[in-house]
Order: structure tokens, then C-alpha cells, then sequence
């Protein structure tokens, strides 16, 4: 995981959803680095949409969460919903 990452939030977000979307954030990271079990994160990621509902808000945040990061939000959920593995982990 990269240091002094920005993650991008919302100030209209609760303290709650923000603590949320940031673990989300974390979630999608590890997937990316060291794994992460499959389960787990697409439960995460299901609070996130409960959050984040809107298709357009939630591509501006994958841009600048990838900007920052440099991990796509939609390719990381994407190749959890279509694995079949216990663990999650971008190459």
C-alpha cells in the first residue's frame, strides 16, 4: 500500500460513511498488493453503494481514487464478481 494516499471524499458524507468508503478504499488496495479474501471485500463494496448510489459519482471517484492510487475501483470489483477463488489479488 502506497503512503500519504489522498483518498477522494465527499463533504456531504457522514463521519460514519466516510470511515466506510475509507475502509472500502483500504479494501481495494489490498486486493491490488497482498489479497484479500473475495467475500469480504464485495460486502464492503456493497456498503459503498449504499453510500455512493449514483453510476456518474461513483466513476468520478474511481478516476481520482486511481489517480491517487493508481488501482481502478471498477477492475478490482470487476475481477471479484467474476472470480471464483476464496482470495482476491490483482496481478
Amino acid at each position: 500500500m502506497r503512503n500519504n494516499v489522498e483518498y477522494p471524499l465527499l463533504a456531504e458524507w457522514t463521519t460514519t460513511e466516510i470511515i466506510k468508503v475509507s475502509e472500502f478504499y483500504l479494501q481495494i488496495e489490498q486486493a491490488n498488493t497482498v489479497g484479500i479474501d473475495r467475500v469480504k471485500l464485495l460486502k464492503t463494496y456493497q456498503d459503498y453503494l449504499k453510500i455512493v448510489p449514483a453510476k456518474m459519482v461513483q466513476k468520478q471517484i474511481d478516476k481520482q481514487f486511481e489517480a491517487a492510487s493508481g488501482y481502478s475501483i471498477y477492475r478490482t470489483i470487476q475481477a471479484a464478481k467474476q472470480g471464483t477463488k476464496k482470495m482476491v489479488k490483482i496481478n
